[in-house]
């Protein structure tokens, strides 16, 4: 094993083979030793404490216990087939019980043999069980070779199949740890170790995988969590160096009658401060011949469309078109359908192209981007395709930066000779010292200030077990003639993803906010436009 340890391919490791590896890379996307030591835990169960049988409730959390086996059952047949085992301790009995595996299993269990089994207890008619425990031959000194942290892994049920559980994969990540004294380089300078107190990066991930102190462990966190932080940033601020020599712009070198007017006559509402120091730092970037890329960040409400309508106006009055790119079509259509008012006594022309726009319509919004009588262009990802030429575009308005990847922002560059001038918005609140690290090649501009008569926006957080009383004070918001909307992450339930998803959501809240005093709909990116 020469050469960087990192780099080694999982595929050539005797511990791993090629099928094993071609798992871990299609379901996990792990190709190298460097991807797997880099695959953390996500928890740590503690294996010092054994139990009583006669003290395990359906509890859902992982349990110890000593046993011995006194019956060996297979039941059932074909597909249906299971292995159950009984076992017992000086407080009761348990059922084990097996569906999968049971070939394996099955030779290394033995009547009157004491095992130490450690899983997930639940009740199933009437009766405690354990289902697919992992169950180890008991011996002097065994006790103590048990980690109060055992660590946890994700997996998938491909990854299962392939006897690469969260068991599996500590096993793998064990054995290429015994191989890496010495082998895992140091990658941050000394006075910087010093100065931060950090974990050396070799011991950094032996204590993250096999933590031996909660100290430890916690030193091992700061430290890798120190590291990716620290790279990305540097990464994220040399791009932004690099542009900023780089990447010339268009300078928009007047305010002219577009902006001038629309301020003067047709603006619904006083700016505020905050809105007025803003759109000073855009006109400040785009006044200068290198491309502007600035993230403008404010809460809902706090009026970052009209700041993004007068930048785009900005690039009108010097002959630019400007594009707006959000997410999702629902917010593209609402986009439009709010600048389309607020230009209704401009002379300036602004279309909507999303993915279920009408091919006839495409070719119109296609031929007036290219003669260059559209002015502005609001849409989905559909403003990258290939066929979306402009004529001259100068400014580009991302909605929802944290939906866009670097990659894609690009794509939009190349809609002209130079990149034109990128503003990104976001609602999302970041600290300024996070927005630095997440959006490092972007400058920052921040909307900190709300029109008067907004009601202010109140954010809490509700564990999972204080559900039912979200629900019962949004039954009681609804009773008052008040609406609500619940975002999901996920459409529909995902292998690789663990989290809750629309279509399961849906049919509990049908349950909970019963018909015909609650009325539901669901809506995701999907479903038809209409």
């Amino acid at each position: 094993m020469s050469g960087n340890y990192f780099e080694i391919k999982l595929g050539e490791y005797n511990g791993v083979g090629p099928k094993k590896a071609a798992v871990l890379q299609k379901q996990v996307n792990l190709e190298t030793f460097g991807d797997l030591l880099h695959y953390f835990p996500y928890r740590y169960i503690d294996r010092s404490e054994v139990r009583k049988i006669n003290s395990l409730q359906d509890e859902n959390i992982w349990v110890q216990i000593l046993a011995v086996v006194k019956r060996i059952e297979l039941l059932g047949s074909g597909s249906k087939k299971r292995l159950q085992v009984i076992v017992q301790d000086d407080s009761g009995t348990l059922e084990l019980i097996w569906f999968q595996g049971i070939q394996y299993i099955l030779p290394k269990i033995k009547n009157d043999q004491t095992y130490l089994l450690f899983g997930k207890p639940s009740m199933f008619n009437g009766k405690m069980n354990m289902t697919h425990p992992e169950m180890e031959l008991y011996s002097e000194g065994l006790l103590k070779q048990k980690s109060a942290f055992q660590p946890m892994y994700h997996s998938t049920e491909s990854m299962k199949r392939a006897w690469l559980d969260s068991k599996g994969l500590e096993k793998i990540i064990r054995n290429v740890l015994s191989h890496a004294k010495g082998k895992i380089p140091e990658n941050l300078p000394e006075n910087l170790l010093n100065e931060h107190g950090l974990m050396a990066r070799e011991e950094a991930f032996f204590q993250i995988h096999q933590p031996t102190a909660e100290a430890q462990l916690t030193a091992a966190r700061h430290r890798l969590k120190f590291e990716e932080l620290l790279f990305l940033q540097l990464k994220l601020l040399r791009n932004n160096l690099i542009n900023k020599q780089l990447l010339k712009g268009f300078p928009f070198e007047k305010i002219g009658h577009y902006f001038n007017d629309f301020y003067e006559y047709h603006l619904p509402f006083p700016l505020t401060n905050a809105q007025k120091r803003v759109l000073k730092e855009i006109r400040a970037d785009v006044a200068k011949p290198i491309q502007m890329n600035r993230l403008l960040q404010g809460d809902v409400g706090s009026g970052k469309t009209i700041v993004a309508l007068l930048s785009m106006l900005m690039a009108a009055d010097n002959s630019f078109q400007a594009s707006l790119m959000a997410p999702t079509e629902i917010l593209a259509q609402q986009h439009f359908e709010n600048l389309k008012e607020l230009l209704l006594n401009m002379p300036i022309e602004i279309a909507l192209l999303t993915g279920s726009t009408k091919k006839s319509e495409r070719k119109i919004i296609h031929q007036k981007l290219l003669d260059g009588s559209l002015h502005f262009l609001v849409g989905t990802h559909a403003l990258l395709e290939d066929s979306v030429v402009f004529n001259n575009l100068g400014l580009v308005v991302i909605d929802e930066q944290h939906r866009y990847g670097v990659a894609q922002r690009a794509r939009l560059w190349h809609k002209n000779k130079l990149p034109p001038h990128v503003l990104a918005m976001s609602a999302t609140p970041i600290p300024r010292t996070l927005a630095m690290t997440l959006y490092g090649d972007l400058d920052c501009s921040v909307i900190d200030e709300m029109p008067p008569g907004r009601k202010p926006i109140s954010t809490v957080h509700r564990f999972e077990n204080k559900r039912y009383d979200v629900y019962e004070f949004v039954k009681s918001e609804i009773r008052k003639g008040r609406q609500a909307y619940i975002v999901y992450p996920l459409i529909e339930e995902s292998e690789q993803l663990d989290y809750k998803n629309l279509m399961d959501g849906y049919d509990q809240l049908m349950v909970y906010f019963q018909r015909p005093e609650f009325q539901i709909s669901i809506v995701h990116g999907k479903m038809k436009a209409q």
